[in-house]
């Protein structure tokens, strides 16, 4: 027999200041739908940012990419972002990116994406999406979507933070514009006159004095510890 698919897509660290942006797509029939709601999953704010949270993620995403009839990823590195941002156009980065998820994905007979203004635009070309706000909170699907984004978000941003963490200590508060990440990137561009390359240019970095209008470098990080 078989089973209607619906199609869910999120993103995760659209926010933040530092690292990617990530959307998923998560395509599901009725039974791995099931199997993921038995599972635990659930919209991955739900979770927190604490360790505990990020784990509990992890093992549910890795659930859902063997549970689920299909996953795929689209990763927005920060050139993509600052790009796109200098143009007042990250909606329609988004937008790009989720049509190309959906143009690899199977056939489905549903879409869902979360955010009823960010992706409504596209029903123009996708008659069967249906855009709404907290969708990861009333679908499996994008909640599933959710989860696979923001764990592999933190996946890549933890791979920054261990990058630095030999020279500056331990790279807190996920990379939002917080104070642990303007202690960091304050004493970033106090050693190398610059901000750091993974950190969007296109952000508002206010309070982190030591640099002008050109933010670009190319300095590497030094080799020696030093605190």
């Amino acid at each position: 027999m078989t089973f209607r698919l619906t199609l869910g897509i999120d993103e995760a660290g659209r926010g933040p200041g530092i690292g990617p942006m990530v959307l998923a797509a998560v395509a599901v029939d009725d039974v791995s739908e099931k199997l993921l709601q038995r599972a635990g999953v659930r919209d991955s704010k739900d979770f927190g940012s604490s360790v505990t949270g990020q784990k509990a993620r992890a093992q549910l995403a890795e659930i859902i990419r063997q549970r689920a009839v299909w996953t795929s990823f689209e990763v927005c590195n920060v050139e993509d972002v600052d790009a796109y941002v200098a143009r007042s156009a990250l909606n329609e980065l988004e937008r790009e990116r989720a049509a190309h998820l959906i143009r690899r994905a199977p056939a489905c007979g549903r879409i869902i994406a979360d955010g009823r203004a960010l992706f409504a635009p596209m029903i123009a070309e996708f008659r069967h999406l249906e855009a709404f706000d907290r969708a990861e909170a009333e679908h499996i699907a994008v909640a599933a979507a959710s989860i696979c984004a923001k764990a592999l978000r933190d996946e890549l941003f933890e791979a920054i933070a261990l990058r630095y963490e030999p020279d500056f200590g331990a790279l807190r508060g996920g990379g939002y514009v917080n104070r642990a990440t303007l202690v960091f990137v304050s004493e970033y561009v106090r050693r190398h006159g610059c901000l750091p390359p993974e950190a969007r240019k296109s952000w508002p970095w206010r309070g982190v004095p030591g640099f002008g209008d050109d933010n670009s470098c190319t300095t590497p990080l030094p080799a020696a510890r030093v605190r």
